[in-house]
């Protein structure tokens, strides 16, 4: 699993530049447009939120938990909707911004997480952090498989028979390349060369591969009830995402001035953050990555 470290360098160091940019709450999470590109952002991420809701059977009074909640959207709206909502992040800076905007988000592996540790839900939610459960070397060492169990495990204890989990997550799509041509040495925008550049971007984490996995591993614990690509939805988000960033702003400007000696002085910084390319759009596009939006319900 990626290392709270890691997390901090995926989250941390632009944590008041994407606040800035996408709002306090802001969601950074692919939206869920459907074929629609002519919705706003926020309205993709709307519909999102609302299918969740809509699927998970939620009322008000019911108590959700949130694995990686970011910098708490699902929290944000789940409130609004009169459910209680506590969220788990390795990424400190993200807890940090959720409890300062009223919600309940704690720092912690959610890989740790038991019925005494919050009590029971009935429901979860998890938005982007299967991508960091599993890392390269746990891959490699044949670990990828026991770790998502583990993972359906804890929020299968969590929640009554019949109570249902909302995962959405990249993996990798029929276009992957093997693990030993991904090289920051392979020709320049190659398949092997912008998946280096993803491993850059998310140091320790390693992709399912397909929705199928992911489904393999759920299976003695849950049911699938409904599962839906977001692959042409997360271009679009991508999309507006770099619009929103690169809206001047003064406080902005001052944020980016302060990471001149992170440029000058890290080259997985500069590989990160400044590469002149967009390798999650490229792997998207190319279908070396695809996205999922998946509806368990915990087996009786």
């Amino acid at each position: 699993m990626a290392t709270q470290q890691e997390m901090d360098f995926a989250y941390g160091l632009t944590d008041k530049i994407f606040r800035l940019s996408m709002g306090e709450s802001g969601d950074f999470s692919g939206a869920m447009y459907d074929g629609d590109f002519s919705l706003t952002l926020e309205e993709a991420q709307r519909r999102k939120h609302d299918f969740l809701f809509e699927q998970l059977n939620l009322r008000p009074g019911d108590r959700v938990l949130d694995m990686g909640c970011g910098w708490g959207p699902v929290l944000r709206y789940l409130k609004d909707r009169g459910v209680e909502a506590v969220g788990v992040t390795l990424a400190r800076r993200q807890a940090e911004a959720c409890v300062r905007n009223g919600l309940d988000a704690r720092v912690m592996d959610c890989r740790s997480i038991t019925p005494d540790t919050f009590g029971r839900f009935d429901a979860v939610t998890s938005l982007g952090a299967f991508e960091h459960f599993c890392s390269r070397e746990q891959f490699e060492a044949g670990r990828q498989d026991a770790i998502y169990q583990d993972v359906f495990r804890v929020v299968h204890d969590v929640i009554p028979p019949g109570g249902r989990f909302f995962l959405q997550t990249m993996v990798y799509g029929p276009n992957m390349v093997e693990p030993g041509e991904i090289s920051l040495k392979a020709e320049y925008g190659s398949n092997g060369y912008i998946v280096a550049l993803m491993e850059k971007m998310f140091p320790g984490s390693w992709l399912p591969y397909g929705a199928e996995q992911v489904e393999r591993n759920a299976e003695p614990f849950f049911r699938l009830i409904t599962k839906s690509s977001g692959r042409l939805d997360y271009i679009e988000t991508i999309r507006q995402w770099r619009k929103r960033f690169a809206e001047p702003s003064f406080q902005k400007f001052l944020m980016k001035i302060a990471l001149v000696p992170r440029y000058l002085t890290s080259r997985d910084f500069r590989l990160a953050f400044t590469s002149g390319i967009s390798p999650n759009s490229m792997c998207f596009e190319r279908h070396v990555l695809d996205h999922f939006r998946m509806v368990f319900e915990r087996r009786a």
